[in-house]
């Protein structure tokens, strides 16, 4: 089976890639005009996005700066370790909500200091791999499309970050402790 798999692995990818261009060219697609219409309307995407983000990374800056992080930690952490969630974690996996790459960046400061093998590396890689994007998500996309009435999409997306958390905590813990 792991060899199927890793042939289907290895060959998937530059099927697709040789796939697409055949078959629109047997549909008669002119395939070159095609796709430069489409990067021309994700340039106009990209530069629609661009406010939106900067204001997202500025507030990031403010709310990491202000020291608002850690006082939020210092509230949160009592009750995560009920869990079994280390301190250590709680400012990636709050972060992750606003900044992929912030989070990013966190965990890699994390699996330095504590190890990848360590419970606080396990728990943050798959907490990383296993939340959201929330604010960030709600502030590029829901603003690239004008969509300014986000209603309970910040709570369903911070519950859900919630919940892939607390997920990550208790079957890292529940297989490695």
């Amino acid at each position: 089976m792991t060899y199927v798999l890793n042939i289907i692995s290895m060959y998937a990818i530059p099927l697709v890639l040789l796939f697409i261009p055949v078959y629109a060219l047997i549909k008669g697609v002119k395939v070159y005009s095609v796709f430069t219409e489409g990067a021309k309307d994700g340039l106009k995407v990209s530069v629609t996005i661009v406010p939106y983000l900067v204001c997202m990374l500025c507030a990031i800056g403010m709310f990491r700066a202000s020291g608002a992080m850690d006082w939020l930690v210092k509230l949160i952490n009592p009750i995560t370790e009920l869990i079994g969630l280390p301190g250590e974690v709680l400012p990636m996996g709050i972060m992750r909500s606003f900044s992929g790459g912030g989070a990013e960046g966190m965990m890699s400061e994390l699996l330095a200091t504590y190890g990848t093998q360590s419970q606080i590396g396990r728990i943050a890689s798959v907490a990383l791999g296993s939340t959201e994007t929330t604010f960030y998500v709600i502030a590029v996309y829901f603003g690239c499309v004008g969509i300014t009435n986000v209603r309970h999409s910040v709570i369903a997306g911070l519950l859900g970050d919630l919940a892939s958390l607390i997920a990550a905590t208790v079957i890292v813990n529940a297989m490695w402790f």
